[in-house]
């Protein structure tokens, strides 16, 4: 079998799923891939079940098992359907199931496994990163607009003032009633009359 066309890492990366919080690939896609029937697997791993503790290898309930068919919309080839709730493999225990199969096939394609789990860890570190640097230039973007809007009343405050006092100083100034220039006498004051 030459794995390198027909088991890219891309396609074993696609079969690896999300269950518990933990990247795991089901027995079924796991013995495919080792070249083997979901079966055959199973009994290799009861046999040996003192090499894969919780953390290399689970059960899953049938409420997660029914909420990844119905993830996926699919139902698996065969007659009847599964028998038995399937197993989840982390990357430790895809090894590990590897080592007991103990085929050419299995330990070749479990090289590529590894990889995909790899690249799976790397692409999440990289979203990760990417995920930080957009927090961090969203939290500066809204302390500059926090900062531009005080800037930005400050500045409509000082401009209003400055139009005020410009407004002031075209206003012209309160009625003020002119003395006249020259010399009033006291009639003239009184009577408001005009002098000649």
């Amino acid at each position: 079998m030459n794995t390198k066309t027909s088991l890219p890492v891309e396609r074993i990366a696609q079969a690896i799923v999300v269950i518990r919080n933990q990247k795991v690939l089901l027995d079924e896609d796991l013995a495919a891939l080792y070249g083997v029937e979901t079966r055959r697997l199973n009994e290799q791993i009861r046999r040996n079940a003192e090499r894969f503790p919780a953390d290399f290898m689970f059960q899953l309930s049938g409420e997660e098992y029914a909420a990844l068919m119905s993830q996926f919309a699919t139902s698996k080839p065969g007659r009847g359907g599964r028998r038995k709730l399937p197993l989840a493999f982390t990357e430790h225990g895809a090894i590990m199931a590897a080592t007991v199969l103990n085929s050419p096939q299995a330990v070749e394609v479990s090289i590529y496994v590894v990889r995909a789990f790899i690249r799976l860890r790397e692409a999440l570190g990289t979203n990760r990163e990417l995920a930080a640097k957009l927090d961090a230039l969203e939290q500066k973007t809204e302390l500059l607009s926090l900062q531009h809007e005080t800037f930005a009343g400050n500045t409509r405050a000082q401009l209003k003032q400055v139009f005020e006092a410009l407004r002031q100083l075209m206003m012209p100034p309160a009625s003020q009633t002119r003395r006249p220039i020259g010399f009033v006498t006291s009639q003239e004051k009184k009577g408001g009359g005009k002098h000649r």
